[in-house]
């Protein structure tokens, strides 16, 4: 039977250097070639999806956490954030002294200090992936976040997400108190590590995504497996037939799942889907 393959990127067909092991690669194109569809299913926003990912063949993306939807080059949904909103936010930011980046599918519109105080953070990010300081030594901003821009608008009309560098947890709990109108949510590392804030779309879910999807293909829930490794992945997972947990998920996704493969760094996704009968 034709299924519809929901796949997150970060930490499930990308590993924790940005880049898509070559298994990844020919489990997407075999299962394709067997007449199963493929959807990127990311927080990411369009632009931060390298070309490398579609030249893979995906059938699509949903973006954003859910607030957008696009199958075969047709958007099907996109939910903003209320450019007032937005502005709200990006003022609190600020003068909270809190680096972010706006996620919007033009690109991700970095604040002043970004690159400076990010890039710290960002390797701290990978090392709570497995990597060692000496990995990640190097590292730039640009070369974790596709699709950075620094010194572009900050109030925009445009915003699928906002990401911010989190002082202290208490800055998440602020935010989701200051913006109710927002869904607020914290990502980072390897399992739940909280090293960024996020504000995005309310009640915006992958699942309900992949509802509207499974609607506008006249498919069934039945046709339907999910891979993702984070806490924000288990609607997902929930929702879909089968949940596959990557092995370098969190505790709480690797409880519920269906299926645990193996690491995303071990081949993971291939193994999953030869398990799954999909190649």
């Amino acid at each position: 039977m034709k299924k519809v393959l929901f796949l997150d990127v970060d930490g499930t067909i990308v590993d924790y250097h940005n880049r898509i092991p070559e298994s990844a690669k020919e489990a997407i194109q075999a299962a394709r070639a067997k007449g199963h569809l493929v959807m990127a299913t990311t927080g990411r926003s369009r632009a931060e999806m390298q070309e490398e990912l579609w030249e893979m063949g995906l059938d699509g993306m949903i973006g954003g956490n859910g607030s957008y939807v696009e199958f075969q080059n047709q958007v099907l949904m996109h939910q903003l954030i209320p450019a007032e909103d937005a502005k709200a936010v990006v003022d609190w930011l600020e003068e909270r002294g809190l680096e972010f980046f706006l996620e919007s599918n033009n690109g991700l519109f970095a604040s002043r200090k970004f690159r400076e105080r990010g890039r710290k953070v960002l390797q701290s990010y990978l090392m709570t992936k497995g990597k060692t300081a000496e990995e990640v030594a190097n590292q730039e901003v640009e070369d974790v976040l596709h699709g950075l821009v620094f010194g572009g608008d900050l109030y925009r009309d445009d915003l699928n997400k906002i990401s911010f560098i989190l002082d202290f947890y208490q800055d998440h709990l602020d935010s989701k108190a200051a913006f109710p109108q927002l869904e607020a949510h914290t990502w980072g590392g390897r399992g739940e590590t909280a090293l960024f804030g996020d504000l995005g779309v309310k009640d915006i879910n992958k699942a309900r995504a992949m509802d509207l999807l499974l609607g506008h293909l006249a498919m069934d829930r039945s046709q339907t497996i999910a891979f993702g490794d984070a806490k924000i992945d288990i609607p997902m997972l929930e929702y879909a037939a089968i949940g596959v947990a990557m092995g370098n998920g969190g505790p709480e996704i690797l409880a519920m799942a269906d299926l645990i493969t193996e690491d995303v760094e071990e081949d993971g996704l291939y193994k999953a889907f030869e398990k799954l009968d999909l190649l």
